[in-house]
This record gives structure tokens, sequence and C-alpha cells, in this order.
């Protein structure tokens, strides 16, 4: 079910990205009054699922979802239809059409996508809000380290200042500053102390492979929860809502470091400290050969922290949503740049259509759903405008030769670049599912 949702949500997500982009061709190659021979959602190689006329133009559904398209009269595009191009230009075609204009019908889906993330991000912002950990509140009790970020440098209750010179204010977007800036460095407060460190070569590689969300995680008190199955903590009088202070006379208060005190003490029997309300209780606990107390921490984290919460209006949303977007974009050519650093090789991690589907969440929530088709729109967007033939931006970079030079490249030479595209992309294609194949197998 898991599976299902997840390919559920990556479909409808696709489907409304290439629509919007092929639209954004379409509706330019209209105002310019080009013919548009075909729209489709999704590739038909032999067959489509389904299709209609409408006034001179085939729309129809492909059976292969990994994109859209639309056919252009008068284009050199994947379809390669060499026989159209060895006719006369008629005026409705594409390449009599000016430069300018004909720049404009390229630049169509990619504005298109940028447009869609706008639009979800203002009604994100309006109708959500917005709602997060600042690193501020994090600094009321610090860190919880994973192996990463203990070989990084970071230490349980360090209290981060900066990361590369810079303040993070919210506290989940640490690991991406890390990676996006490629930071070498982090400032914290240990033990009342300013401390600078120094990441060693490859954490940025590591940092990148693995899932961040255990890299650094709050601080939190110890109050108890919920009860496992004949827990040893319930049977020995502690109760819900307790504050676990600490065993055998030695303060503990915070639940990550009780968790790897108590593992010392397997089939002991220890004192736990407890407080509730204004009372300190002692409560002599049995421990089995698990090392547990079955008890599960209170899990709230509104419970230990302020989260930075704000509402928009409107019109409030709209200048949000653009500087959201334009953040994006920016991200995310910091991510392709790392692609090319041979210290980080991002490159290894680069993911196909199982990646993509994997950032969608186990359940359907539309807030995730938005933000997240929200973020591959912008990603199409500038994938798109790459300067690769078959690609949007091959295209534009030609138009823009042609404008410059005032001389059009030739058919025979359009037709070989866009071959010469198309193995690039398939190269790609293959490099990032095969990677994902590759993890598969290693899982």
């Amino acid at each position: 079910m898991v599976i299902l949702i997840k390919v559920l949500q990556l479909l409808l997500s696709l489907s409304i990205l290439v629509i919007i982009h092929e639209f954004g061709h379409f509706a330019a190659a209209k105002i310019f009054k080009t013919k548009v021979e075909k729209f489709y959602l999704f590739f038909n190689p032999w067959f489509s699922i389904f299709k209609f006329n409408y006034k001179g133009t085939e729309y129809g559904m492909g059976w292969v979802p990994l994109g859209g398209y639309v056919k252009i009269a008068g284009m050199i595009d994947e379809s390669l239809d060499k026989e159209q191009m060895k006719k006369p230009p008629q005026p409705w075609e594409f390449r009599s059409k000016p430069a300018w204009q004909r720049l404009i019908i390229m630049l169509g889906g990619v504005t298109m996508n940028v447009v869609l993330a706008i639009v979800i991000y203002i009604g994100l912002l309006t109708y959500f809000g917005e709602e997060y950990l600042p690193t501020q509140q994090v600094n009321k009790y610090g860190v919880v380290t994973d192996s990463l970020s203990r070989s990084m440098g970071f230490r349980n209750g360090d209290k981060i200042l900066t990361i590369a010179g810079k303040q993070v204010e919210n506290f989940q977007k640490i690991p991406i500053e890390i990676i996006l800036n490629e930071a070498q460095t982090a400032t914290v407060l240990r033990n009342g102390q300013k401390v600078t460190i120094h990441f060693p070569d490859g954490s940025l590689r590591k940092l990148i492979k693995q899932k961040p969300q255990f890299f650094l995680t709050p601080r939190v008190p110890f109050i108890a929860g919920k009860f496992a199955k004949n827990s040893p903590a319930e049977k020995a009088g502690l109760q819900t809502g307790d504050t676990i202070l600490g065993i055998n006379g030695k303060y503990i208060p915070y639940f990550s470091d009780f968790r790897e005190a108590i593992q010392k003490h397997k089939n002991q029997k220890v004192i736990l400290l407890a407080k509730r309300g204004n009372d300190t209780l002692r409560l002599p606990v049995q421990l089995g050969s698990d090392g547990l107390i079955g008890v599960h921490p209170e899990a709230n984290i509104k419970d230990f922290f302020q989260l930075n919460q704000k509402k928009y209006t409107l019109f409030q949303a709209i200048p949000a949503g653009f500087v959201r977007t334009w953040a994006g974009i920016g991200n995310y050519l910091k991510q392709l740049k790392l692609i090319f650093s041979p210290k980080v090789k991002a490159y290894e991690n680069v993911g196909g259509f199982i990646a993509i589907g994997n950032i969608f969440p186990a359940v359907w929530h539309w807030e995730s759903f938005w933000r997240l088709t929200a973020f591959l729109s912008i990603m199409l967007a500038i994938l798109n405008v790459l300067p690769i033939p078959a690609l949007d931006g091959g295209h534009v970079l030609f138009l823009l030769y042609e404008i410059i030079a005032r001389r059009k490249p030739s058919d025979k030479f359009l037709e070989n670049a866009q071959i010469v595209g198309m193995v690039i992309l398939f190269t790609l294609l293959i490099l990032a599912n095969g990677n994902d194949i590759l993890k598969l197998f290693k899982h």
C-alpha cells in the first residue's frame, strides 16, 4: 500500500507538471498562430491509451509515464519528422516564424513551470501558513548527534551558532545548508565555550549519501509518554508525565543520554530518579537483558519548544511566493553544481524515478504533496533550460545564436544535434535510474 501511495503521488505530480509545461509551449505557439499537431501527456510509442482531435490538434495520453510533448508543425523535435522538413515552409509552421517568436515558444514551458511553483507557494502560504522549529529554540537544550555528525566534530549538547559563519534560522535546514553551501566549518557553544568545528575531508559526500533526519536532532528532557508491555518502570510505579532525571544518583536529564547510560546496567536493579510535580521519586527498577525500562518518551515537539508560526493573507503570500520560488531556483542550481564537484562526487547519488517517488510521504498528505510538486516544478524548469540539444535549452541556445549571428543553423545540423541530445538524455536517464537499482540491491 505504501508503494502504491507513493507511485500515485508521483504520477499525479508528474501529470500536473507535464501538462503545465507543455501548455506553456502550446499557448505561446497559439498566440503566434503556429500550428500544434499533437498535445500528449506521457509518451505514446506504437499506441495511445486514448486520443481525440479538436480544431486540428490531436490530444491524447500515452502509456509510457516519462513526460509528455507537444508536436509543433515545422519544428525539429524528438519525433525527427524529416519528411515534413523537406516540404516548403508554410506560414503556420514554427520554422516560418521570426526568431524572437520561436524563442518565446521554446521558453513557454519553463516559464509555466516557474509560474506553477509561484502559484503553489502562494496557495500553501495562504492556506497552511508557515511553521518551523527555530535553531534558537533547539539551543535551549542543545542537539543530539548520530555517528556521522559526531565524526564531523559535533557533540551531544552542542548549541549551533553558525554554519560557515552564517546563522541558520530553521533548525531542519542545517543539513541542507551544509550541503548546498559546501560548508567546511560550524561554530557551536559547548559547555559555555565557543568552539569552531572543522569538518574532515569527505564529510559532505557522506552527508549527501545519508538520510539527514537523524544527523542532528533536538535534545529534550525525558518525560514519560506511553509504556511498553510489561514495562519494568511502570511496575516500579512510574506514571505518564513523570520526568526522568537519572539513575543511581547520577543526574541524566536528557532522553538521548539516558538511553546510552541505561544500557550499561543490563540485568541489574537500578534506582530510577524521577520527578512528579514537586516530588522527587526514587524507584527501584529491575532491568532485563535488553537494558530497557520500557518507557516511550513524550514525542510532541511542541511540549518542549515554541515553533515559529506565521499566517499569511493572500496579499502577504504573493510576494512571499515569489521569494520562495527564487530561493528554490538558487538552491537547485547549487545542487547541480555539486554534481560536478570532484570532492563531493554527488553524481554517485543522482536518482531516477525511484528516488523521486521516495521523496513523497508514505501517506497521502496534501501539504507535502504540493510542496514537493513545487520543488519538482522548479527542478523541471531548470533541467529543461540546460543547453543540451533535445531539451528546450538546446533550442534556445540555437535561437540565440541565430539572433546574434543573424544566420540560422541548417536543418541537417539541427537534426544531428537533436540526435546527439537524445543520446545524452538517455545516458543520463540510464545513469540516474541505474543508481536507483544499485541502491535497491545494496539494501
